[in-house]
């Protein structure tokens, strides 16, 4: 079987990869051919004895800056002819779930974590195709991105989940969070599981399931709800249930009502 994907990542750090990689859903998509997943030390294209990555930047400051040599021969020799490389850098575009989805659909990709004060520019300029960060915020280095990256475009491969929908009801698949989610017991410390999930009526629970999370984006992620924008039944029944949370939304218009200022969004 060849794989859907090839993902190749270059580190300095090997170790910190190889427990997520081989478990959990990446370890079983590996096994089962569906994914092809390498960790490469960047150190094993230095040419000098001490096999040195870095070196002080070039106008003073503090910290190293990851030198380009090693790292673009690492580039050069694992990037084949579709190959995609992607620097992680607190720097890039900020993943999110239709990203990783445009990265699903590659055939190999090589992700490059940096080190240190980052890499020469020049390897930015001459060999990345795209820079990702997974926050704003900054991390020691790359690798814990790469996983996090890898994870996210593995599980969008065909055949590495389970069931065919299991991507499709995600959160953020949609642009809304995921829905509340109950197993046995049905009675745990006086709460109980919503009468509509043992209702065996299905549309009723698709219906329960979806405005439920329209309701956990607004109140956790309203800038959620903002980029989406809302029908006028998902509106009104938000005006009903949560209006405290719906006036705190930027409305473009706020001294509407429910009838306006969404319509107004929605369009928007």
């Amino acid at each position: 079987m060849t794989a859907a994907i090839s993902i190749d990542i270059l580190t300095l750090f090997p170790e910190m990869l190889a427990g997520p990689l081989d478990r959990g859903v990446i370890g079983r998509a590996r096994t089962a051919g569906l994914i092809d997943i390498a960790s490469h030390n960047i150190r094993d294209w230095t040419t000098d004895r001490h096999r040195i990555v870095d070196d002080s930047a070039f106008g003073g400051g503090s910290g190293m800056v990851m030198k380009p040599e090693p790292l673009a021969a690492a580039i050069e020799e694992c990037r084949r002819n579709s190959g995609w490389v992607v620097l992680l850098s607190p720097q890039g575009q900020l993943l999110n779930q239709g990203l990783a989805l445009e990265l699903s659909k590659r055939n190999h990709l090589v992700l490059v974590c940096g080190r240190y004060e980052g890499v020469d520019d020049r390897v930015q300029s001459l060999f990345v195709d795209q820079e990702i960060s997974i926050g704003d915020y900054v991390l020691t280095g790359g690798e814990l991105p790469a996983l996090v990256v890898a994870e996210t475009v593995a599980r969008l491969v065909p055949g590495v989940l389970s069931k065919e929908d299991s991507t499709v009801h995600d959160s953020h698949a949609a642009g809304l969070l995921e829905h509340p989610h109950f197993t046995r017991p049905r009675r745990f410390r006086g709460q109980e599981v919503p009468d509509v999930l043992l209702s065996g009526d299905h549309d009723a629970i698709a219906r329960w399931r979806h405005l439920e999370s329209l309701r956990r984006t607004l109140l956790r992620r309203p800038d959620l709800v903002e980029a989406r924008g809302l029908q006028n039944d998902e509106e009104n029944w938000l005006w009903d249930e949560e209006p405290d949370a719906m006036r705190r939304l930027k409305w473009k218009h706020q001294d509407q009502g429910p009838s306006g200022a969404l319509e107004n969004l929605a369009e928007s």
